[in-house]
């Protein structure tokens, strides 16, 4: 099931790929004002950006997509949809960044964006199995490790179509962020929990309020697990993130009564 952030940026690329298709010039023209040449970043910065909505070819756009589709959402609900999106854009300009390695090449593509949310996922659920080009079971943390090993071989070789670079960037940005991530979930954790422990009363009664049958499905699923960890374990057993996770609904519910 789609999360908002995983379903407009399908969306986007969609809309960008079939109007290439089914509208004269339009993809000449979005490439040469979207695709990223390196060498010409100074002048057209905002390629940095851009060239992740652009394919290649109908391959090219499909496997991107499908990746973002099968790991994107549990990383959306995972850490929120502003983080994912800070973490889709982070992995998309880390790989833009490496690839100055090449400075002369036009590259386009959502690979190193989705190879930072495929190490999201892989961060989260490393036992989870996945099959690593469609039919090769691996966890996902050994997936991971196997695509950087293949993607530092063809930077290596050379002579590739490929953006191996911009791939390794992603895997990079990926990493870089649920590092600082995790960093500030440190440094928060203990005032969180006290928080918490004196405010659990109030903190309950607010999120029962939280109007359920109004979520997206893949939020009330983690609505419905946090509510029956409490029930379990007790606020006090409540992340950071969850925490996040559950004021944020609370605020939207606030602010539409």
């Amino acid at each position: 099931m789609l999360t908002p952030w995983v379903g407009r940026i399908i969306f986007a690329n969609v809309a960008l790929f079939v109007g290439g298709l089914f509208i004269p010039g339009f993809d000449d023209y979005v490439k040469d004002w979207g695709a990223l040449i390196p060498s010409l970043l100074l002048s057209r910065p905002w390629t940095l950006v851009t060239y992740a909505f652009l394919h290649a070819g109908s391959i090219h756009i499909f496997f991107n997509m499908l990746v973002l589709f099968m790991f994107g959402p549990r990383v959306e609900v995972e850490l929120g949809s502003r983080r994912f999106l800070v973490l889709y854009l982070a992995s998309t300009i880390a790989g833009g960044l490496l690839s100055y390695a090449t400075p002369n090449v036009r590259i386009v593509g959502a690979s190193g964006a989705t190879f930072g949310v495929m190490y999201a996922f892989a961060k989260y659920w490393p036992k989870s199995q996945i099959y690593l080009f469609g039919f090769v079971p691996l966890e996902a943390r050994f997936a991971v490790v196997a695509m950087v090993a293949l993607e530092l071989y063809g930077s290596m070789r050379g002579g590739s179509v490929v953006a191996h670079l911009a791939h390794l960037g992603g895997f990079a940005g990926g990493y870089f962020y649920l590092r600082l991530i995790d960093i500030k979930n440190r440094n928060a954790r203990v005032p969180a929990t006290l928080k918490a422990q004196r405010a659990s009363r109030d903190d309950l009664t607010r999120w029962a309020k939280i109007r359920r049958e109004q979520m997206h499905e893949v939020n009330r699923e983690e609505f419905d697990r946090i509510m029956e960890k409490i029930t379990k374990e007790g606020v006090g057993s409540v992340t950071v993130q969850e925490r996040l996770f559950l004021d944020n609904f609370s605020e939207r519910t606030a602010a539409e009564t």
